[in-house]
């Protein structure tokens, strides 16, 4: 192990000139944060934890060097913005009392995430994930370190701020398995741009660390950053679900910078004008097939786009199944042109009228492309489709509210999920507290899972019972759902024998808003008592 007050708590490199790095610039001897770690704090007896790297919604990344591997690392650390904080001199997080049930959902789903990183380690856009642990009231990710560059940048170095789609399928579709993965775990990236999206020393493009998906939409409570022009209109709009689709429209968005060199425009202007606008002199070296599965995936409405990355990837990849049914497609339709020309007069109009518009576009210098169903879904034909099987998530144990759960699009693209309601004692309302399938079990496609949300806990207002019989009042509050348990008080003669007290009868009293199951005690009068006084007779003996 090297000598920790000898390296550079941001880069890690020797310090060979005083305390500013020679190599990244960095002032060791700038003061600590109080609201983060300290430098040099050391977790599971191995971990320094170096200078901070950024804070985004939900979470804190460092820089950090592992001790026992000799090498550097990243450090991060769930940490919601505006919802915790830590105190001077403290390593524990505190979360603030409004926001303690939020950050505990908000947990279980960062834990999940970096769980599901951390197996994805054989996928080539995956950033490795070697351990987590769990200390001061939160968890730490630990993640490799990676020399690369953003994706934004590698492209401004660019002739024309762009590339060929050559080198671009070469880039990108190695990262769709990966998504595809996160995807098939319930888990949906939510930011993906040419920020988020990193070129590596080895060629690779690779995921940065991301966010967890509540912080991905402007409803959530957590800070939402959208990337203009990336983020889809489900993230900005409650009215539609975000899931696997909202990457698919991002992806297509990166991949139109990639080869276009300009931003898409964002997704709320797009939405009064669905067009974007390509140069002919760029339209004219991209694939007819990738601006279709562009167009396909960049629908402005979620519910016509391009359903899951295998379609999208079969797509884009121009994969022989594609071909082989515009193949078909075009076949047919020139047997049918022979056949019958007048049933096919229509379709010649059309296609009159496409040319023209086309050709006025490309005579302007631009290539106009409309996010509509005749550019970007296919022909459909008949086929015989084999039902996937998925694993059951555990929707009960993570916390899942019902919101969650519908703008998990995966999760609603492999199950048909509903919701029942009910009562409970111990979940607080709107959290899932029951599934009709376990966690982990395997099911087919499209399988209905029922999904109980609690209603929070029932509470009702105690009734007046005074004077009732103490048989009458029992069946009253026991209706209502209470227990009833009664105590004896000392009757004078003025009340009837097994009656409840007129006046604070009750324990809650008449008129409380307890919860349902609650124990209520009652005061019953007991029998009148009486008492003989006792007399003694004394005798006079006569003598």
């Amino acid at each position: 192990m090297r000598d920790i007050d000898n390296l550079c708590l941001n880069c890690f490199k020797e310090l060979t000139e005083g305390a500013v790095c020679a190599e990244c610039g960095y002032d060791n001897d700038s003061p600590d944060d109080t609201m983060y770690l300290a430098r040099k704090t050391v977790l599971a007896e191995k971990y320094v934890v170096g200078a901070v790297i950024s804070h985004e919604s939900d979470a804190v990344t460092y820089a950090g060097y592992d001790t026992q591997l000799d090498k550097v690392i990243e450090i991060r650390e769930f940490y919601p913005k505006g919802a915790a904080s830590r105190l001077e001199g403290s390593t524990e997080i505190h979360y603030r009392q409004k926001f303690t049930d939020a950050c505990e959902r908000y947990k279980a789903s960062f834990l999940k995430l970096w769980q599901t990183m951390a197996k994805m380690h054989s996928l080539s856009a995956a950033v490795p994930v070697y351990d987590l642990i769990e200390a001061n009231n939160t968890y730490y990710a630990i993640i490799e370190h990676m020399e690369c560059i953003p994706l934004h940048d590698y492209l401004l170095r660019n002739e024309n701020n762009n590339i060929p789609w050559e080198n671009a399928r070469l880039m990108f579709m190695p990262v769709l398995t990966t998504i595809e993965a996160l995807h098939n775990n319930g888990i949906v990236h939510g930011s993906l741009s040419p920020d988020s999206l990193v070129l590596c020393r080895d060629g690779k493009v690779r995921l940065t660390p991301f966010c967890i998906q509540e912080a991905c939409d402007i409803t959530s409570a957590l800070e939402f950053a959208p990337q203009e022009g990336y983020a889809a209109l489900e993230q900005y709009d409650n009215n539609h679900k975000i899931g696997g689709v909202t990457d698919i429209y991002a992806f297509s968005a990166v991949i139109y910078r990639a080869l276009v060199g300009t931003n898409p425009p964002s997704a709320i202007a797009r939405e009064n004008n669905d067009k974007i606008m390509i140069p002919n002199s760029i339209a004219e070296t991209i694939p007819m097939h990738v601006i279709k599965a562009i167009g396909g995936g960049m629908q402005i409405y979620p519910e016509k786009r391009i359903k899951n990355i295998s379609d999208f990837r079969e797509r884009l990849d121009a994969a022989p199944s594609v071909q082989a049914k515009a193949a078909a497609v075009s076949t047919d339709y020139t047997k049918h042109q022979e056949y019958d020309k007048k049933q096919n007069a229509k379709s010649r109009i059309i296609i009159i009228i496409l040319v023209i518009l086309i050709m006025a576009a490309i005579g302007a210098g631009i290539y106009v492309v409309q996010f509509t169903d005749l550019l970007s879904q296919p022909t459909t034909t008949s086929t015989t489709v084999e039902l996937k099987t998925y694993e059951v998530p555990n929707f009960v144990g993570t916390g899942y509210t019902k919101r969650d759960v519908e703008n998990n699009g995966a999760w609603n693209q492999q199950f048909t999920i509903t919701f029942e309601y009910d009562y409970s004692t111990d979940v607080e309302k709107d959290v899932v507290f029951k599934q009709s399938i376990a966690a982990g079990e395997k099911v087919e496609s499209g399988t209905e899972i029922i999904l109980t949300v609690s209603k929070g806990i029932q509470t009702v207002e105690v009734p007046d019972v005074g004077n009732k019989t103490l048989e009458e009042a029992t069946k009253e509050l026991e209706a209502l759902g209470f227990k009833v348990s009664s105590v004896e008080v000392y009757n004078d003669g003025g009340h009837s024998p097994n009656t409840v007290k007129a006046s604070f009868g009750s324990a809650p009293a008449a008129g409380e808003t307890v919860a349902v199951g609650e124990e209520i005690i009652l005061q019953v009068y007991g029998e009148v008592q009486t008492t003989q006084p006792t007399t003694t007779e004394s005798t006079d003996s006569a003598n």
